[in-house]
């Protein structure tokens, strides 16, 4: 029988009070049981209109009947036919704006619950002896193609590739693999073990990694070519932070959200004798309103910080970030400054962060577009007693592939200029994700992987 409760089945989590104390994943998972009660809310619709809000095309009724029949083999191996990293999807996707946006239950109640499904049959597979392997023999085609960067489009486009059967290398300039999964995100959102998980499982598929290679130092575009690589895909992400170009952004105490997170996510700097510790501050202010935002704050308060503040420019209804980011944010004890912009980081004596001064902000009238302009409130400037500052603001691709790579053409803001199939400016190159978008989300990046797989896969064909 159908379950027609309006309501989703809720995701058990930590307390607030407990989990802004640790590092530890905050959401739970579903029990087979809730998994089940919760996908009989589906209604298998025949148009499948959330198939059309999910960027990489998962089916997404058909793995859901799989889970209600309780086959979660089967349910995995349909997801995995469109989604190379279903346990990274199901806890970090913006669902809400995507598929479950789209999902007819949610015209009266709430959509079902697609991104919890989707977690849930990646879990229970990776924590149990499932085997997994379809036994579909792929054809080798003796073409390589190289990837450039383990991140969630490079691996995305690895294995779509690795399935139609080329040779892929992917290169990494890190030690560690995972790109913005592993650097990015933290343990509370993102277990690492996840991310490793699902890498191992592309490698056995065959794909090759190499780390500790940066393409435009350890080995430029051209030189991959003349390696033999057909074709190349830039998968690179965007890791140069942005700044405010206000006063005192060159103090002692002032980070980019980039390195705050780095340190944390990368070298764990919240154990205890950490190789490389982050300063632990009474009082933190954290600068923007996006996913990065709620992550370094909600990692701030963990280490120690009494006061963490989100000092927003918009209010609540503009803030970019996930409303369930945002909602535990708030749980966690995080102070929303909505309405408030920095205009200069003043010093102690000793060229340390001592207070951060701002100034009111109220919304224009909605121009021809409808959105609305922060405006500075005259003479409303005030002081926030802080030691950290943690600059959230965005990111833009490091140009150290572009500017080694002659022909490849870059917008205004340092991404790599494509079309539609993601085609570069130079000829069988291909980029993806963040390297052409700015800062995004992680299904997006999969999504931009997955549209040039098969744009390389065509190129390939006709050229050779």
């Amino acid at each position: 029988m159908p379950n027609m409760s309006l309501t989703k089945e809720k995701m058990p989590e930590q307390k607030p009070d407990v989990r802004n104390k640790n590092f530890c994943e905050v959401a739970l998972g579903y029990t087979s049981e809730m998994a089940i009660n919760e996908a009989q809310r589906c209604l298998n619709c025949k148009n499948k209109p959330c198939m059309d809000g999910c960027p990489v095309g998962v089916k997404i009724p058909e793995f859901i009947e799989f889970i209600k029949n309780g086959d979660i083999r089967s349910a995995y191996l349909k997801i995995t036919e469109t989604n190379a990293l279903p346990a990274v999807c199901g806890r970090v996707c913006p669902q809400e704006s995507q598929c479950e946006a789209k999902c007819v239950r949610a015209v009266k109640g709430e959509s079902v619950a697609i991104g919890r499904l989707e977690r849930y049959v990646a879990d229970y597979v990776m924590n149990s002896e499932i085997n997994i392997n379809n036994n579909e023999e792929i054809i080798t085609n003796n073409h390589k193609v190289a990837i450039v960067g383990s991140g969630p489009a490079g691996l995305t486009c690895a294995s779509e590739l690795n399935k139609m059967g080329y040779d892929v290398t992917i290169f990494e300039a890190f030690h560690l693999l995972g790109g913005v999964l592993s650097y990015g995100i933290p343990e509370f959102r993102l277990p690492k073990k996840i991310v490793n998980d699902e890498i191992k499982n592309l490698e056995k598929s065959g794909i090759k990694i190499i780390k500790n290679v940066v393409i435009g130092r350890s080995i430029t575009i051209d030189e991959l070519f003349e390696d033999g690589y057909k074709a190349v895909f830039i998968g690179s992400g965007a890791g140069l932070p942005s700044f405010m170009n206000i006063e005192g952004e060159n103090l002692n105490g002032v980070f980019s959200a980039n390195e705050f997170l780095t340190r944390i996510n990368l070298m764990k700097a919240y154990e205890q004798n950490a190789h490389t510790p982050v300063i632990k501050s009474k009082n933190v202010a954290v600068i923007g309103g996006g996913n990065v935002a709620m992550d370094a704050a909600r990692c701030a308060k963990r280490i120690g910080a009494e006061n963490v503040y989100i000092i927003y420019r918009r209010s609540l209804n503009e803030m970019p970030a996930r409303l369930e980011e945002i909602h535990h944010a708030q749980e966690e004890g995080i102070i929303f400054k909505f309405l408030t912009n920095p205009v200069k980081i003043h010093p102690n004596a000793d060229g340390w962060v001592e207070k951060i001064e701002c100034v009111e902000m109220k919304l224009s009238e909605p121009d021809v577009s409808g959105r609305q302009s922060p405006v500075e409130i005259p003479d409303s400037n005030m002081d926030i007693e802080v030691q950290t500052v943690i600059m959230a603001v965005g990111t833009s691709p490091n140009p150290l592939i572009r500017s080694t790579t002659e022909g490849l053409q870059a917008n205004k803001r340092g991404c790599i200029i494509t079309n539609d199939s993601g085609a570069t400016s130079k000829k069988g190159v291909f980029a993806g994700g963040d390297a052409v978008t700015g800062a995004a989300t992680v299904i997006l990046a999969m999504g931009a992987g997955k549209t040039s797989a098969k744009a390389i896969d065509e190129y390939i064909k006709e050229t050779y």
